[in-house]
């Protein structure tokens, strides 16, 4: 690397803006790019993190291989590798037929991967059999909103709409840990007086920040927007114009709702009639209004109905498609969960969200590839149910870019499965725990060894530029589906350069609902902001949909009646509480990446379980004792965090670690066939005898330390730039005996449109200087001077200008060692 490149962040999907830039002693600097308009500079931890995966000791580098599922990998060359997969996939479809064959695939590969990867399964396998983590994040929404509006677009408007909110509705979302750049919106909004409420059982750092938090019981969203739409009715606060002249079906959701009385609601739900009424009101008398869901209502058995839910309510008020400010949406988890749904890894879709059942889509798309409509497949499976044939219908499996033995439900079921296979091959950057049951590992490019385009939850489309050389002896994706595809006899249709991926995309896609056809790397090269549908090249991309008419054949948005089912699993005597799983801030998906990196494994170098002070008291358990969970599939033992923000009746455990979703039930969404994560019964039990948790995917890198933070919201009031004060008295820290401490970073964000300085003092002297901007947020990581040694006392202060009061937001990471 010998100049600045200016690219996108590896981790979530806001897909923050970055500059690399060469060091002198061959490192890289990696900052956030003020121009991106996303995170307009700001980062969060993960991100200014990213580059210590990039030299990772642990980085896979040359193809793996064994003999026998008992023997030990051995390295093997590229031609090795590839004749035993290519051998595999023809001794097994000989014996068992094409659909014997399948791929999982993940949201985080770029467009031109998820694209190929589709294309390969279907031209190079001629197999059914696809699917991808993605099923596991976004379908239910995906599935809500394409029966509701003809189309699926997390944002079918910028992010740049949030803050022109004047009242938003976040329900089970918590972008404050998850995509903490986004937090930025929110505080534009609440600085022009926006209000917001923020819908979650837990009190996360987002509610934290919300003029109203309304802690529901989980799984009962669907009830609350039912009886919050019972209201709207009741109180004739309905956009009696809009549902008459933009929608079709009101009729028969009003009289779904009918049966959704306040009272009945407060009952089921937990949330008390006067705030029921309250939020309805404010929702319809706000000039500008928006409602946001995320995994907390999707990630249901009936995830589909209840996203659908609180689009009956915002349909009903007449929010969609009302312009900038208003509608509904859902916050896309993944890299690229967006652009990752598009383009074929779904196992009923063709790119551009076209059909397989539809013979003009499949003519198209088979044009496109050369091949013969005829010899396309039928629709596959889901991804938790095509994990499910393993060893049975599937005995060969190709993983690309995923983790199911972490990340799927019912995990232990998921791994017995995979040993089953007859043949299992992974392509990975590191040997995640799913590679360590292959019979050949592949190693790949990452973010900065490769080109690609990205898309982001508002459909904006992004060039990721290759930055550097990846290792010697590693090959992209788009190289190893080709070298494949050679000895299967169709490698002449498998470009491995992106630009000529994205340009067949282009033309796969045209006409489509996803249509990209306008979109090209000369454009985003230059700078253009091109959101989807783009049909040609002089179009200038389309931010907010829905204006004038919705995606459905007769331009009408569709209601549909939904009501709550029972849950499979309740809770009883065995199980008496409810557990819900979600993210940390520090740690991404099935930690592959963010567990190897030492700053966040030392951030959060163990998984660990949330309970209510209450509920610990009556187990007996402190503040970092084992605990033991069970559910009817299984158990794992967690280091116990008492947080009052949480209800009583329910624990939080983040999923980034091997044994967690043993836990979560495999129950699936009839529409979305989303896996039941969020809730099932649970069991709390002390440990008298501790079980260490596994910090990473290798032992070999478990951290011997522990973490401390200084961290937390807190109100201020300044009394001079040079009168440095206390802020709270938990913003101070005392290294124990016989231990010695290292800091690791300092966060901050501050509420204020002035400068504020955070002062980090050591025995009461001055020891570093954080500025925080107007309106801004800062992350910095804290080189390692010195040592800290037993006794000394570390305190955070706040410099502003005397009189200014507001918000600051402070994160201070140490470890102990």
């Amino acid at each position: 690397m010998t100049a600045d490149v200016a690219t996108h962040c590896p981790y979530c999907s806001l897909q923050c803006g970055i500059t690399l830039t060469p060091r002198p002693d061959g490192s890289i600097e990696l900052v956030g790019r003020a121009d991106f308009p996303v995170n307009r500079g700001g980062l969060c931890i993960k991100g200014a993190t990213a580059t210590e995966l990039l030299d990772h000791p642990e980085r896979l580098t040359t193809p793996l291989v064994r003999d026998s599922r008992d023997a030990p990998f051995r390295p093997a060359s590229w031609a090795d590798a590839f004749d035993r997969i290519a051998a595999a996939i023809t001794r097994t479809q000989a014996g068992h037929g094409r659909d014997a064959v399948g791929a999982f695939g993940g949201g985080g590969l770029t467009n031109e991967k998820a694209y190929q990867l589709g294309k390969f399964v279907r031209v190079a396998l001629r197999s059914r059999h696809i699917d991808y983590n993605g099923r596991f994040c976004m379908s239910s929404a995906v599935a809500a909103a394409t029966r509701a509006f003809g189309m699926d677009r997390g944002l079918p408007f910028p992010l740049d709409d949030i803050p022109r909110a004047d009242v938003l509705v976040l329900v089970g979302s918590n972008p404050a840990d998850t995509m903490p750049p986004a937090m930025r919106f929110l505080g534009e909004g609440r600085a022009r007086g926006a209000r917001h409420v923020v819908i979650d059982p837990r009190r996360t750092a987002t509610a934290e920040l919300a003029h109203t938090h309304l802690q529901p019981l989980p799984d009962t969203d669907l009830s609350l927007a039912n009886g919050l739409l019972h209201i709207a009715i009741r109180e004739d606060l309905v956009d009696e114009e809009y549902v008459a002249t933009r929608t079709n079906g009101f009729d028969a959701v009003r009289r779904a709702v009918r049966a959704y009385w306040p009272d009945r609601v407060e009952r089921v739900t937990g949330i008390a009639v006067p705030d029921l009424y309250d939020l309805v009101r404010a929702l319809a008398a706000a000039p500008t209004a928006m409602i946001l869901t995320a995994r907390g209502v999707e990630q249901h058995a009936d995830g589909t109905d209840t996203a659908q839910a609180w689009i009956n309510l915002a349909l009903a008020l007449g929010l969609p498609g009302r312009g900038p400010g208003n509608g509904w949406g859902t916050i896309t988890g993944q890299g690229n969960g967006q652009g990752g749904r598009e383009h074929g890894q779904k196992a009923d879709q063709l790119p551009g969200y076209r059909s397989l059942r539809n013979p003009a889509d499949r003519a198209h798309v088979a044009a496109v590839w050369g091949v013969d409509p005829d010899e396309l497949p039928g629709p596959g499976v889901s991804a938790y149910e095509l994990l499910d044939t393993l060893g049975r219908d599937v005995r060969a499996l190709l993983v690309s870019a995923s983790n199911p033995v972490v990340s799927a439900p019912n995990a232990r079921h998921v791994e017995e499965r995979l040993r089953a296979l007859d043949f299992l091959a992974v392509t990975d950057i590191f040997l995640s725990e799913t590679a360590q049951l292959a019979d050949v590992v592949l190693p790949t490019t990452q973010w900065a060894e490769e080109s690609g385009t990205m898309t982001n939850p508002e459909g904006r489309v992004l060039l990721r530029r290759r930055a550097v050389d990846p290792p010697p002896g590693v090959r992209s994706d788009l190289e190893i589906w080709r070298g494949i595809a050679d000895r299967l006899g169709r490698g002449s249709l498998f470009p491995t350069e992106p630009e000529a991926v994205f340009a067949e995309l282009r033309r796969a896609s045209a006409g489509g609902v996803a249509d990209y056809a306008g979109v090209t790397y000369g454009r985003l090269a230059a700078g253009e902001e091109l959101h989807w549908p783009c049909p040609a090249e002089d179009h200038p991309g389309t931010p907010r949909m829905f204006l004038d008419r919705f995606a459905t054949p007769d331009g009408r948005a569709n209601f549909v009646a939904v009501r709550p089912r029972l849950a499979a699993e309740q809770p009883e005597d065995a199980h008496p509480y409810l557990l819900t799983t979600g993210r940390a801030r520090s740690q991404y998906q099935s930690g592959t990446q963010t567990r190897r990196s030492p700053t966040l494994a030392a951030a959060a170098p163990r998984p660990y379980v949330e309970l209510h002070p209450e509920l610990a008291r009556r187990h007996g358990v402190g503040d970092g004792d084992p605990v033991r969970l069970s559910t009817p599939r299984g158990s794992t033992v967690l280091d116990a965090r008492l947080d009052p923000g949480i209800r009583p009746d329910t624990v939080f455990v983040p999923f980034h670690w091997s044994g967690v979703n043993v836990l979560t039930s495999d129950v699936l969404d009839p529409t979305s066939r989303m896996p039941e994560f969020k809730t099932c019964p649970v069991a709390v039990e002390k440990v008298a005898h501790p079980t260490p948790p596994t910090t990473s995917g290798n032992e070999e890198t478990a951290m011997h330390s522990t973490p401390r933070f200084l961290q937390g919201i807190f109100p201020f009031e300044g009394r001079g730039v040079d009168k440095p004060v206390p802020v709270h008295d938990s913003l101070s820290y005392t290294v124990p005996m016989g231990i010695t401490t290292q800091p690791l970073y300092f966060r901050g964000g501050n509420s204020t449109d002035e400068l504020v300085t955070v002062v980090l003092l050591r025995d009461g002297a001055p020891m570093r200087y954080f500025p925080i901007g107007a309106c801004a947020a800062v992350h910095v990581q804290l080189a390692v001077v010195e040592d800290l040694d037993d006794g000394t006392v570390l305190e955070l202060h706040l410099a502003a200008r005397e009189g200014l009061s507001g918000t600051l937001v402070a994160d201070l990471g140490l470890v102990e060692v």
